[in-house]
């Protein structure tokens, strides 16, 4: 296949790019023109703030991937902060929509960033799949907004995938990268009471699940990109602790988490929602790293 992706050079662009060229398909990274000088490929020119793209560029290619966008837990949400986030993912996202409609050979399919935070924060007891509605609060707002700026592409026949993407665990980058020297030094914890759900998916996991879904016609709209085993904050605590052989007895009191990291700290570490990936398994899709304490075995042994 012939890929075009944004955001290639995060955590997840970098997984899908080395996977994708790993299977033989051809992945050109959309880059802006600052970012040109920075790397000896060939890339699409783009910059939404500026409504700049290489239109010949995207001619024809089978799948577009739109991962760009302001890290969400980089630094407390500011309102100034908030906005950023914001205007990142809708306009990028809308932007690229309304070029995609322009092409006389659009994409196959369009494949968009989103994440479970849609559901918002959720009794634990209650699970969540693609049908569930929006919850509350700055980050289900914003995913629902953010999935709303790719209708433009969606009314014009292009299949649209947004990949609701729960906490990406691996030891390179994201949550677990920013835990492992704590708990190898014996001071991790749960945060708050411990019983907020973390959905979580193997970065391993993610580059089968997208091509699965670019292979599969019949699959549109939002997907959940979770392991079909959510767990508590406490039970992930107490097996990353097992894994690392190192007790897990110094808890992050809630009052402490708000302090540090306000509203995102809240959202983010405090809250969370049971999310099950039920596009993924009704379509036929089968989890390689469904059990976490199998999958921190392989990756920290």
């Amino acid at each position: 296949m012939n890929i075009v992706m944004t955001g290639s050079t995060g955590l997840i662009g970098s997984a899908l790019t080395d996977h994708f060229r790993k299977e033989g398909h051809k992945v050109t990274r959309m880059a802006r023109p600052v970012s040109l000088q920075k790397t000896g490929e060939s890339v699409v020119v783009w910059d939404a703030a500026a409504s700049v793209v290489d239109l010949s560029s995207l001619e024809g290619v089978d799948a577009v991937i739109h991962l760009a966008g302001a890290n969400i837990a980089a630094r407390r949400w500011s309102a100034a902060y908030k906005e950023e986030i914001r205007l990142s993912r809708l306009r990028g996202t809308r932007f690229l929509s309304d070029s995609l409609v322009r092409l006389r050979r659009p994409p196959k399919v369009f494949i968009c960033a989103s994440a479970v935070g849609f559901y918002g924060n959720l009794d634990p007891r209650v699970c969540a799949d693609e049908s569930t509605p929006r919850g509350q609060g700055f980050l289900a707002e914003l995913c629902e907004a953010w999935e709303k700026s790719a209708d433009v592409a969606r009314q014009a026949g292009i299949r649209v995938i947004h990949l609701r993407t729960g906490v990406v665990l691996s030891p390179q980058g994201g949550a677990l990268e920013k835990m492992l020297p704590v708990f190898r030094l014996g001071l991790g914890g749960r945060l708050g009471n411990g019983c907020q759900m973390m959905s979580w998916v193997a970065l391993d996991e993610v580059p089968w699940i997208v091509e699965h879904l670019m292979r599969s016609d019949q699959i549109a709209g939002p997907v959940n990109i979770v392991s079909p085993q959510s767990i508590s904050n406490a039970e992930f605590t107490k097996i990353l602790g097992l894994v690392l052989q190192r007790s897990v007895i110094l808890p992050v009191p809630s009052w402490a988490i708000r302090v540090m990291f306000t509203e995102m700290g809240e959202t983010l570490l405090l809250g969370g929602a049971r999310v099950l990936p039920e596009k993924l398994t009704d379509s036929g899709y089968t989890f390689r790293y469904p059990d976490l304490e199998t999958f921190l075995r392989k990756i920290l042994r």
